[in-house]
């Protein structure tokens, strides 16, 4: 067909929809809880034509309680309806054109809310233009957990035994608190969200081809997770304590008071643990004084925290507010281990060494922030305002001791490191949503401002004088700044069957380094080498385009096709030059010379509901370039008993290409039986060479999970988790597949306001990492164990809340797009 007679074509099929479609009316609103002013999704409107009484029409609401009914000329009677609320009706409505019927109200009948005990079973996964929306408050093995162990339970999310979290197989995933970065994420790291109640989660948004809305950031998509701020009014709140072995407790309190004006919101938590861990590597060198080391690792941890999250919300108007809050988290941890090495010479044990490393590490963490929001109407106009502030200090000092106890007792070697690390991150954004009919209009812009200051000092006892000395070469201060500055608009709009939201996002980031020391420069510069600039200073402009695609084949049945383009920044310890020591005989150095790593990404998905069965699939490729390795290579400098000194380095390998396939079946055969499965299978090939070694590797691996929740007699709730990760690699480590298994019990007691839960995580003892490495100089076999099997009861009190439930209680997504 040639191009005149495809516009022949168009012109036909657009004049064939508006001719079919002159005949009929839209009927329009919007429902809304009386008194939240919440929108409910999946309330019913009802069309009852009076002309022709056998003939009914009607549709759901959308996430922000909105409809649009497509109907013909006539007579009807109007009807709202939603679970557990009064209906809405409005008679004998002669309807000749279309009509906007606003926002409709409904309130709660209290005469039969009492009396359900469960309310229509809502899917826990929710599809939008841009976004997976997963509801984890049915969960109960997340009962006493933290907010990594409630990732570890969401389709194309993994969690591996050192908390790293990674989508969809790709660590490079951006993580936001309520849609902004937040200090609960402090350095970037994923460390504190082990430290954080998993019972403060409303849920968690998988965005695996985000809107210009969001940041730029992460290769691999974006991670929102939404905490809880509830919306009922009065006093209402909930208790929520745990006892655990090995040694864990935790107690957190979430409470709301709200009125026609205001809403205060308080989360307080403190948890102690004693989490033991493990490790036993089997090492082989090609060159140096030993030929073989077997490592076994020890590992006594005690960690105590403290968070608390203050907040207001007070309403200006009925369609304005402003919300201010306070978070502040407080941590001290303690680890120790004792690593026992095995030393061949050829054949023979040479010598048995006996490493002991004592850290201490103290957390603080401060965020400020306030919002206005201004709703213009019930459209969607709307206009928001943030500011953030966010500080984080972090103290570590380490203690390390080397000793020879086999043939003789002789002390190695003794180090003392001490390590400061702040954090200040102002941020400003503003997004502006303008509904133009059907249409929808955004723009907004959003500074990041961020500076770290690194201090590292390390000392070395001198064996000849037996004094500690200030090792000149590797003491600094590491001084970095990221700012970054974004325009985005985008528009979105639905047209019959086909949603679509197109937008386009400017960036603008510059990076700066400065290493500042008070010893030798020139000896510093031999040390990192000459081709390591200490002082940086990088500019870099990019335009980031997104396309998101929805065409509903039916009501229950629609496919999305999404296209974005990402940016991964190189930041933190990634481009601090100087090493930093896991042990004497390996260190992690970063490369300032690090740029972004940027790379497209295409998803086509497809989404099926029937009665009591959902099914969610999708196919994905993403082609970066620049793509970070991080590899192990030689330094030339042994210790003073001989070996060989091993760096680990971040790197640009050239391009990293990224194919893949995932699938979700959620299924209720009754109102007592849930089951939930997903799979997802990637391959990734990578190429680059670096220092004249080629680091290319192709890699194909899988992860799948399994979930069941089943109503026993005696309303007794039993749930069991199954997650599997397949064997993956990069250029020189294979990491072997991982089985664990969680179970759960939970029982309401007191008339529903308290719950009793008792779940075991990992069931098998069987979360351990088996990896072997293999270089040119040397191959290591290892097993890592970084907790072992956990065992928890948990108690919940409700105060003036009933049991959540799915299906009536909207959530409060302050980050919809409204599509």
């Amino acid at each position: 067909m040639n191009f005149k007679g495809f516009i022949l074509l168009l012109l036909f099929f657009n004049f064939y929809l508006a001719s079919a479609q002159r005949n009929t009316i839209d009927i329009k609103g919007v429902v809304l809880d009386e008194a939240t002013d919440e929108p409910l999704e999946y309330a019913t409107l009802v069309l009852q034509n009076l002309d022709n009484p056998g003939v009914v029409n009607g549709g759901i609401t959308d996430a922000s309680g909105k409809f649009n009914i497509k109907t013909s000329p006539g007579n009807y009677i109007i009807r709202v309806e939603y679970i557990s609320y009064k209906p809405y009706v409005l008679e004998k409505q002669n309807l000749q054109s279309s009509i906007d019927l606003g926002a409709i109200t409904l309130t709660i009948d209290t005469e039969t809310l009492d009396e359900i005990t469960i309310i229509g079973e809502k899917t826990t996964v929710e599809l939008r233009l841009d976004k997976k929306i997963y509801n984890i408050g049915k969960d109960l093995t997340v009962g006493g957990a933290n907010i990594s162990d409630v990732l570890n339970n969401v389709p194309s999310v993994a969690v591996d035994v050192d908390g790293t979290i990674s989508l969809r197989g790709n660590e490079n995933v951006r993580i936001l608190i309520n849609g902004k970065p937040s200090a609960l994420v402090g350095f970037g790291s994923s460390d504190i969200l082990q430290q954080l109640p998993a019972d403060a989660i409303e849920r968690v948004e998988v965005i695996t081809s985000p809107s210009a809305r969001y940041d730029a950031e992460g290769t691999a998509g974006i991670l929102n997770i939404i905490l809880r701020k509830e919306k009922t009014l009065g006093l209402n709140g909930s208790i929520n304590t745990n006892i655990g072995y090995p040694t864990a407790s935790q107690i957190t309190t979430n409470f709301n008071l709200r009125s026609d004006k205001f809403n205060i919101f308080n989360t307080l938590g403190y948890f102690y643990r004693e989490p033991p861990g493990s490790a036993f590597f089997d090492n082989s060198y090609t060159n140096g004084t030993y030929t073989r080391i077997i490592e076994e690792r020890d590992v006594s941890r005690e960690n105590l925290g403290f968070n608390v999250n203050l907040g207001m919300e007070y309403y200006l108007t009925k369609k304005s507010s402003l919300t201010g809050s306070i978070f502040a988290r407080f941590s001290d941890e303690h680890e120790t281990t004792e690593n026992n090495s095995q030393r061949f010479a050829q054949n023979d044990i040479n010598d048995i060494t006996l490493r002991n490393e004592d850290q201490s590490e103290d957390d603080k963490s401060y965020q400020a922030s306030l919002n206005y929001t201004n709703n213009f109407n019930d459209e969607g106009h709307q206009l928001t305002a943030d500011f953030q502030y966010g500080y984080n200090k972090e103290e570590v000092i380490t203690t390390i001791d080397e000793n020879i106890i086999i043939p003789d007792n002789q002390l190695l070697s003794e180090e003392a490191v001490f390590e400061t690390e702040t954090q200040n991150e102002f941020l400003l954004q503003t997004d502006y949503v303008l509904p133009i009919g059907d249409k929808q209009f955004e723009a907004g812009y959003r500074g990041d401002f961020e500076k770290e200051v690194t201090v590292y000092q390390l000392d070395t006892l001198n064996l000849n004088t037996g004094e500690f000395e200030i090792n000149q070469d590797l003491t600094n201060q590491f001084n970095y700044t990221e700012n970054i500055n974004a325009l985005y608009s985008q528009y979105g709009d639905k047209t019959g069957k086909l949603s679509f939201l197109f937008g386009l996002r400017l960036e603008n980031t510059r990076l700066k380094g400065e290493v500042i020391s008070e010893y030798d420069a020139d000896a510093l510069q031999e040390l990192l080498g000459e081709d390591v600039d200490l002082n940086f200073d990088k500019n870099y402009l990019g335009l980031f385009p997104t396309v998101n695609l929805i065409y509903e084949l039916a009501e229950d049945e629609n496919i999305s096709l999404g296209y974005n383009r990402r940016i991964n920044r190189p930041r933190g310890f990634f481009i601090n030059p100087f090493p930093s020591r896991s042990s004497v005989i390996n260190i992690f150095q970063g490369n300032p010379d690090l740029d972004p790593a940027y790379a497209n990404a295409f998803d086509l998905g497809y989404l099926k509901r029937w009665e009591k069965l959902t099914l969610t699939s999708s196919i994905y490729y993403q082609r970066e370039t620049n793509s970070f390795e991080v590899i192990q290579e030689e330094t030339g400098q042994t210790t003073a008993d001989g070996i060989f000194i091993i760096r680990s380095i971040p790197v640009n390998l050239s391009t990293n290409k990224r194919y893949g396939a995932e699938l979700g079946i959620l299924y209720n055969p009754s109102r007592k039986i849930r089951f939930n499965w997903s799979f997802n299978l990637f391959k990734f090939v990578s190429d680059g060479i670096f220092n004249d070694v080629d680091y290319g590797t192709e890699n194909t691996s899988w992860f799948s999970r399994f979930s069941s929740n089943i109503r026993l007699p005696g309303e007794i709730q039993w749930q069991t988790n199954a997650n599997y990760r397949g064997p993956r690699k990069n250029s020189q480590t294979r990491y072997d597949g991982i089985f664990f298994l969680d179970l759960a019990f939970s029982k309401d007691i007191l008339s529903e306001k308290a719950s009793v839960t008792l779940n075991v995580r990992d069931l098998l003892n069987s979360r351990k990492r088996l990896l072997s490495t293999e270089t040119d100089f040397f191959t290591s076999e290892g097993e890592l164990q970084r907790r072992e099997r956990q065992i928890t009861l948990s108690f919940i009190y409700r105060i003036n809340q009933k049991k959540e439930r799915n299906g009536r209680q909207k959530q409060n997504n302050e980050e919809e797009e409204g599509f």
